[in-house]
């Protein structure tokens, strides 16, 4: 694992993918230089994404690593997109470079899972809960709050994009249902909003969104270490992702990527199905 503090999503993506490759063909830094007559500099820094990685250098080192023509052509088509504009460019001076690097991703990605133990996850969230919740953290400057809120807002227009919306898998813990957050006016709303979005797998125009509540009644399972997100993506491989006090981590390995994606399906099963969990959401906005 790895924390990550690069803005330039799509490059680092990209370089995951290189050193996966290179490490799967059990090759060495010094033995990729010496078969490509790169620097290992070179190498090392294409694999970090510090560096744009032209297409040229990409396909000779992944054929020296004994990558398939299908899998060079997939790679080397992502490095003409990965110095483009990105999404949060308006809020580039109050997103800290840590987060710009997962929303990039984020942004690139097919599919979300996420499991919320505390809070109800970000892109589910109305502005309201979502400004108190800003309010509330360290992270944020006081000045820059409402900015920052805005770029929440922003964030969750993936959901309903017409062109290519954002499957998202919820798994959120009973407790942040019932975190107070503000005030009974804003908590209400904010459940409202759950069920709006729960109800909509059923719609033909946003068949995008799965949510599932996880009581303690419902037994153990295997996401023992608090909140996570496996993000797939339709041309590299999935991560895992997990959110630190002033950072993150992400999960790059297979292994590592293979020990969240059973995390989540343990999650999956254990929780409330999705037709259950609006039924508890609407439970509690009747008492």
């Amino acid at each position: 694992m790895a924390v990550r503090s690069d803005p330039s999503p799509l490059r680092w993506l990209i370089g995951v993918e290189l050193a996966r490759y290179r490490n799967e063909a059990g090759v060495s830094l010094a033995v990729a230089s010496d078969q490509t007559g790169m620097s290992k500099a070179k190498i090392g820094h294409m694999e970090t994404g510090r560096q744009h990685q032209d297409p040229e250098d990409m396909a000779r080192l992944l054929k020296s690593y004994g990558a398939e023509q299908h899998d060079v052509d997939r790679l080397t088509n992502l490095t003409g997109r990965a110095d483009q504009a990105t999404w949060w460019g308006p809020w580039a001076q109050v997103v800290p470079d840590w987060l710009k690097t997962f929303v990039g991703l984020e942004g690139l990605a097919e599919r979300e899972f996420v499991f919320e133990p505390i809070i109800i996850p970000g892109l589910l969230q109305t502005e309201d809960y979502a400004r108190a919740t800003t309010a509330n953290t360290p992270r944020v400057r006081q000045d820059h709050g409402e900015r920052f809120v805005g770029f929440r807002m922003a964030r969750t227009r993936r959901l309903t994009d017409p062109e290519r919306p954002l499957h998202l898998h919820a798994v959120i813990a009973e407790a942040a249902l019932r975190l107070r957050v503000d005030g009974p006016e804003v908590q209400r709303a904010q459940l409202e909003h759950l069920l709006t979005m729960a109800e909509q797998p059923n719609m033909a125009e946003q068949p995008n969104i799965t949510i599932q509540v996880v009581r303690p009644e419902d037994g153990l399972h295997s996401a023992y270490t608090g909140q996570f997100i496996v993000l797939d993506f339709e041309t590299v491989r999935s991560i895992g992702y997990a959110e630190l006090h002033d950072g993150a981590v992400y999960a790059q390995d297979p292994e590592q990527v293979s020990s969240y994606i059973m995390a989540a399906e343990s999650l999956q099963r254990v929780a409330l199905s999705p037709h259950q969990s609006s039924a508890l959401l609407k439970q509690m906005l009747e008492t």
